[in-house]
């Protein structure tokens, strides 16, 4: 064992109680500078390189213990880290490690959801502060979050690119209206929220003005890779595996089962060594194209999986509650995928990155990517 994971071993035995609070846990993994190890001593790290930063990984994952590696899944924080004044990080940046924070995505527009440059949520300075009028969709934990990572347009006479500026918004304020939206499994995670002359102040920009949309791709990179390596799994704790279902059902043995079957945990090996490879070539501040790759194959994952289950159940899959867990978690798991083919980018906008970005294949014709925004039409 090597002298740091002895460290962090040591440290784990005297601090990590299985079931205690996990509010004052974060607290305590924050200040011992273990929840982004990679990150700057100044901004609550240790500056540790990406392969000593796993080592903490590895020894928090060995008992159990949750808190750490936050430096590469913090969607906010990174973003904070990367792209704030010093003041905002020194006002946000511990309470989003801590978990006392919370956050939303203020992206997709109703007529802008794959493509975001084409936004028209409006942000007007006044004074120190931004006025924003607009409407935002598909807003995850809008009702509950104390800022929301806005992207708005700041300039209408520049392509529409060129444009836009990324801010925190407060979001409990009077100009801040949030409508749940009812999802097709019963749910309401997702809301639409309406802007009306909401406040952002100044301070609160991320980038340099009309930047905005660089600062979104780093966002956006960071998202798409948490989606691509954890997406949410079945509403019920089941113990059996696919495996286990296909033994239950009395057909390990069928030869197309089986290939069916393969694919997938192929597929979800090959995702985790993709995933690994992203993330050691995404530094902080950046992008990385590779994500997508990712995120494409965790949509494609998750239908397999849906697919599988349904095969598995036959007849019974028809069946849904309480009563009937495994036939309720293959309607869920059917039905949830698609969130997974349109948050972050759909599937669709991944194979245009890919194709263009990984693959070099000529890009799609844009007639309104020069023109500005101002003057582009929308229906």
């Amino acid at each position: 064992m090597s002298d740091l994971a002895q460290e962090v071993s040591a440290w784990l035995a005297a601090n990590w109680q299985p079931g205690g609070d996990p509010k004052a846990w974060l607290v305590k993994v924050v200040d011992a500078r273990w929840a982004a190890p990679r990150w700057p001593v100044e901004w609550f790290g240790r500056a540790l390189p990406d392969h000593q930063a796993r080592i903490v990984e590895a020894e928090f994952a060995r008992v159990g213990a949750p808190g750490t590696g936050q430096d590469r899944t913090h969607l906010y924080a990174n973003t904070l880290l990367s792209f704030g004044t010093v003041a905002l990080k020194q006002k946000l940046l511990r309470g989003l490690l801590c978990g006392e924070i919370t956050m939303c995505l203020l992206y997709s527009e109703p007529a802008a959801g794959s493509d975001l440059a084409g936004i028209r949520t409006r942000a007007v300075p006044q004074g120190d502060h931004w006025v924003v009028n607009g409407q935002k969709v598909w807003t995850s934990t809008a009702a509950t979050a104390d800022y929301g990572m806005l992207i708005a347009r700041t300039d209408w006479d520049v392509p529409k690119h060129q444009g836009i500026s990324f801010f925190f918004l407060p979001m409990k304020q009077p100009g801040v209206d949030v409508r749940p939206l009812r999802q097709i499994t019963d749910e309401a995670h997702f809301n639409e929220v309406f802007l009306t002359d909401a406040l952002v102040p100044a301070d609160n920009q991320l980038g340099a003005l009309n930047e905005g949309w660089k600062v979104l791709q780093t966002a956006l990179a960071y998202e798409r890779s948490v989606m691509g390596e954890r997406a949410r799994g079945p509403r019920r704790q089941n113990t059996l595996d696919m495996i286990g279902m296909a033994r239950q059902a009395g057909r390990l043995a069928d030869p197309v089962l089986r290939q069916t079957l393969a694919r997938v945990v192929a597929l979800r090996q090959l995702n985790a060594l993709n995933t690994a490879r992203a993330k050691a070539d995404l530094a902080q501040g950046t992008s990385s194209s590779i994500m997508s790759l990712g995120k494409l194959a965790m949509s494609r994952i998750l239908h397999e999986e849906a697919r599988l289950r349904t095969d598995l159940l036959g007849a019974a899959s028809l069946l849904e509650g309480p009563e009937h867990p495994l036939s309720d978690d293959a309607n869920f798991l059917t039905l949830n995928a698609y969130f997974t083919s349109i948050g972050g980018g759909t599937d669709q906008i991944q194979r245009n990155i890919i194709g263009e970005r990984v693959l070099g294949l000529p890009k799609e014709p844009e007639v309104d990517r020069d023109v500005p925004f101002r003057n582009v039409r929308s229906g």
